[in-house]
């Protein structure tokens, strides 16, 4: 069992211990926020991670962008029609204190880059201001690092930064948001930035890449069909209610 000591404002947890070593305010003072401590067992989802199988890495970071983590999340932690588990989804981070997403969610990391398995498939979400993660070395030096072995590497929407700053995919396509192609081939001219206005995905060799928001589930449906086949990916699309998402006005169209 590994715990794991958070301390937090208003932290939620089975087992919380308030500090007692806060000095008393003095009188008239208003009362400071009292810090508390959560312990956190990491055990619950480590305990099923299972060797055999290919892992799917997603990084986390400040302010990431939560649709990026939760769509390759969604799609690939999603079993065969049979029940049958295809593959591990882990979350990673530089520490594992819970990340805050821009939306305010916070996510509880699976492991720290220093202790992350070996990954099948590299997931690089990004922020709406990349200007901090890009500068942050750990974080580039960790996408070099797992780069190396991985079968693939998909950046989704401003990620596309974070590879241009490793320069894992220099000579290769890449696709950013929709309007930031030319900051990326400014930064980054090594890499081959396509046309973001006209195109949504690009895979060129083991690197993929996206517009990012909804649009990172085309990306993980695209390579999820690549890992496993076709069948799958329609039970998945299925599972997710993707033609509801592409149909929904569909009647409001049709005559009556």
């Amino acid at each position: 069992m590994i715990p794991l000591l958070i301390a937090s404002s208003g932290c939620e947890s089975g087992e919380i211990q308030q500090a007692t070593n806060a000095t008393p305010p003095a009188k008239g003072a208003s009362s400071p926020v009292q810090s508390e401590t959560c312990v956190i067992h990491l055990d619950t989802h480590r305990n099923v991670f299972d060797k055999n199988l290919p892992t799917i890495g997603v990084i986390l970071f400040d302010d990431v962008l939560m649709t990026e983590v939760t769509a390759p999340i969604d799609v690939f932690s999603k079993p065969r029609e049979n029940g049958t588990k295809l593959f591990n989804v882990v979350t990673v981070a530089e520490t594992l204190q819970p990340v805050a997403t821009e939306s305010g969610l916070r996510m509880l990391p699976d492991y720290t880059f220093a202790d992350c398995p070996k990954l099948t498939v590299l997931v690089v979400p990004s922020a709406y201001d990349m200007t901090e993660t890009v500068r942050n070395g750990e974080i580039v030096r960790f996408i070099k690092k797992q780069n190396v072995n991985s079968e693939f590497t998909m950046s989704n929407c401003a990620g596309s930064q974070l590879i241009g700053e490793s320069g894992v995919a220099d000579g290769h396509k890449i696709v950013t948001y929709i309007g930031g192609g030319k900051e990326l081939k400014e930064k980054y001219p090594a890499l081959e930035v396509q046309d973001d206005q006209a195109i949504s995905f690009v895979e060129d060799g083991k690197f993929l890449s996206s517009n990012g928001n909804l649009a990172s589930y085309i990306s993980a449906l695209e390579l999820l069909e690549k890992m496993s086949d076709k069948k799958h990916r329609e039970f998945v699309e299925s599972y997710l209610y993707i033609e509801r998402l592409t149909d929904w006005d569909k009647s409001k169209r049709e005559p009556e």
